[in-house]
C-alpha cells in the first residue's frame, strides 16, 4: 500500500520545471472531510476562465506527437470516424451544426480546468472521484424530479464517502450531455424486421420503425437545450442552498427512509449532523461556501464528434481549445482507436479526458494512447476507467498499471463495474447481478493495494428512481422483478438503494485504507 499522503502539487513539484498554481487559502476549520491545502473550493456558479496568472501544474515529460502533425477543429474528418451516423441531407446537418455553433457554451473553461485540479489530487490518493448517472439520457424521461432524484442520491453517496474516506469526493454527472450510445451492431432485427440500431436520443428514435430510426440532425439542438436546462438546475441544486451540509439528514429518497441502504444512512446523517451542531455550539460558523454549496461536474462519452466540434471554443483565457459539451469526456473502448477520429478530436481540447479500457487493452498500446492525447504529462488529464470485470481486474489490471507507472505516466485510476458485469436475463431483458458489480469493486480495490497504487474513483451507472434493472442488493430485485419496473433505454442502472449500499461498501474499503496508510506512516516516523 501506498504510503504518499502529500498533495499532487507537492508530489510532483519536484519533477515539474514549471512554477506551480498559487491559490488564496482561506482559512476554515471543519469536522467533516478535511480539504488539502493544496486546493481552494469552488462553487459550480456560472464564471468564465481561472486567473490567467495561474500557471498549470505540469510534469516534466517531453512530448512524442510531434508525428501526428497540426491539430484543427476539423483535423479529426480525415481520420477513420467509427459509429457516428449517416445523415440523409448533408445540407441540413450543416445548418443545424452552424446554429448550434452560434448557441452559448454550456460549461465554461475555468470549470473544466478546476475540475482538472481536483482530479489531479484523486490521482495520489488524496480525493475520490464519485461519476454517475443514466447509461443514455432520454427525452421522454426529461424532469425535474428526475434530475434532483439522481443528484440527490450522489449526494448521499458523496457523504457516505467523504466520512469513510476522510476525503473530498469529486462528484461529476453523466449528466448533461450523456445521450450518444455507441453500438455492437449497425442494424437491429426484430420479428424479421432489420433496421439501423437505436444510438441515443441525439441521433434517432427507439421505436422500432423506419422513420425513428432514420439520423435527425434536429436532434442535436433539442439534446443542446435539455443539457443547458438540466445543468441550469444542477447549478440551482448545487449552490441555491439544496445541497447545503445542515440538510444532510434530508436527502432520503421517500421509497428508500424505511429500507435497510436508508437506515444507514440516516444513523450517519445524524453524525454529521451532531458534528456540525458541535461546531456551531463551539461558535465556528457553518454558513461557509463549503457547507452551503458543493461544486458538481458533468460528463459524457465524446461519440457525436460533429455536435462536439460545433461547442468547441477557443479559450481566450488560456490560449486553449475546450469542448463546452460538458466539463469532462471519455473515449469509449470501440472508439479509442491510436489513429481514430475520436482520439484525433480529444488530443486538441484541454478538457480533462477519461479513457474506457477493458480487458482487452494491450498495456503498450495505453501508454501509446496517453501520450497522443496527454504529451505533455499533465496531472488530472487523463482518468483509466476500467471496466472488464472482476477477473480480469486481478488478471489484467496489474500489468496495466506497471506499464503506465513505468512510462513515467500520471493517471487517476476509476473502476466502472457495471459494462463488464451484463448478462441476459431469461426474461430477454439485459441485467447486471449487484453481487459481479460488488466483486469487480473489490478486485480493483485489492488490485491497487497489491500494485501500491491509488484506487481514484468508481463510474457507475444509476438513477435516483426506484427501478428493477441491476438483479441483487439488500433490497433483492430477482429476475421476476425487472419487467415491474425496467425503464433504460439502453443498459440496466442500480437504482437509489443499489447505490447507496455500494457507497456504504467503498466507504469501508477507504477506511480501512486510510487507517491502514496511517499505521504505516506512524511506523516509519
Amino acid at each position: 500500500m501506498a504510503l504518499s499522503t502529500l498533495s499532487s502539487k507537492t508530489a510532483f513539484q519536484s519533477q515539474s520545471p514549471l512554477p506551480t498554481s498559487q491559490t488564496n487559502q482561506q482559512s476554515t476549520f471543519s469536522l467533516l472531510p478535511i480539504i488539502p491545502k493544496s486546493t481552494t473550493r469552488h462553487s459550480i456558479s456560472a464564471v468564465h476562465a481561472a486567473d490567467p496568472s495561474k500557471s498549470p501544474l505540469v510534469a516534466e515529460k517531453p512530448p512524442k506527437t510531434s508525428a501526428l502533425g497540426k491539430w484543427t477543429l476539423e483535423s479529426w474528418k480525415s481520420k477513420n470516424a467509427l459509429q457516428l451516423p449517416e445523415y440523409p441531407d448533408q445540407n441540413e446537418l450543416q445548418s443545424v451544426l452552424k446554429t448550434i455553433e452560434a448557441f452559448p457554451p454550456i460549461v465554461f473553461a475555468g470549470e473544466a480546468r478546476t475540475l482538472e485540479e481536483r482530479l489531479a489530487e484523486a490521482a495520489v490518493g488524496n480525493a475520490f472521484l464519485l461519476q454517475g448517472g443514466d447509461c443514455a439520457e432520454s427525452f421522454k424521461e426529461f424532469s425535474a424530479n428526475n434530475i434532483r432524484d439522481t443528484f440527490r442520491v450522489l449526494l448521499q453517496m458523496g457523504v457516505v464517502l467523504m466520512f469513510g474516506g476522510q476525503m473530498p469526493v469529486i462528484k461529476v454527472g453523466r449528466m448533461a450531455g450523456q445521450f450518444a450510445k455507441p453500438r455492437t451492431a449497425p442494424f437491429e432485427e426484430k420479428n424479421g424486421v432489420k433496421l439501423p440500431a437505436y444510438k441515443g436520443d441525439n441521433i434517432n428514435g427507439d421505436a422500432f420503425d423506419e422513420k425513428s430510426r432514420i439520423p435527425d440532425p434536429h436532434r442535436m439542438i433539442r439534446a443542446y437545450t435539455q443539457s443547458a436546462a438540466t445543468l441550469n438546475l444542477l447549478r440551482a441544486f448545487a449552490t441555491g442552498g439544496y445541497a447545503a451540509m445542515q440538510r444532510v439528514t434530508h436527502w432520503n429518497l421517500d421509497f428508500a427512509e424505511n429500507s435497510e441502504q436508508g437506515d444507514r444512512y440516516q444513523e450517519l446523517a445524524h453524525r454529521v449532523d451532531e458534528a456540525l451542531g458541535f461546531m456551531a455550539a463551539a461558535g465556528l460558523t457553518v454558513d461557509h461556501p463549503i457547507m452551503t454549496t458543493t461544486e458538481f461536474w458533468t460528463s459524457h462519452e465524446c461519440l457525436l464528434l460533429p455536435y462536439e466540434q460545433a461547442l468547441t471554443r477557443l479559450d481566450s483565457t488560456s490560449g486553449l481549445y475546450y469542448d463546452c459539451s460538458a466539463h469532462m469526456l471519455w473515449v469509449g473502448e470501440r472508439t479509442r482507436q491510436l489513429d481514430g477520429a475520436h482520439v484525433e478530436f480529444l488530443r486538441g481540447i484541454a478538457n480533462p479526458l477519461g479513457i474506457k479500457v477493458s480487458d482487452k487493452m494491450d498495456p503498450t498500446e495505453l501508454v501509446k494512447l496517453i501520450d497522443i492525447i496527454n504529451p505533455h504529462n499533465k496531472p488530472g488529464r487523463i482518468t483509466i476507467i476500467v471496466r472488464m470485470g472482476a477477473e480480469n481486474q486481478r488478471v489484467k489490471l496489474p500489468h496495466l498499471i506497471r506499464a503506465v507507472r513505468g512510462a513515467g505516466q500520471i493517471v487517476t485510476w476509476v473502476c466502472d463495474p457495471m459494462h463488464g458485469n451484463t448478462i441476459k436475463a431469461p426474461c430477454g431483458l439485459k441485467t447486471r447481478p449487484f453481487d459481479a458489480i460488488l466483486a469487480e469493486v473489490r478486485a480493483f480495490f485489492d488490485v491497487h493495494e497489491q500494485e501500491g497504487s491509488h484506487p481514484g474513483g468508481i463510474h457507475l451507472e444509476m438513477t435516483g428512481q426506484n427501478v428493477t434493472e441491476c438483479i441483487g442488493g439488500s433490497r433483492t430485485v430477482t429476475f421476476d422483478d425487472l419487467n415491474s419496473r425496467y425503464h433504460t433505454h439502453c443498459d440496466p442502472r442500480l437504482n437509489a438503494s443499489q447505490s447507496l449500499e455500494l457507497a456504504f461498501i467503498v466507504a469501508e474499503r477507504l477506511r480501512k485504507r486510510r487507517i491502514g496508510t496511517k499505521r504505516l506512516l506512524s511506523l516509519s516516523i
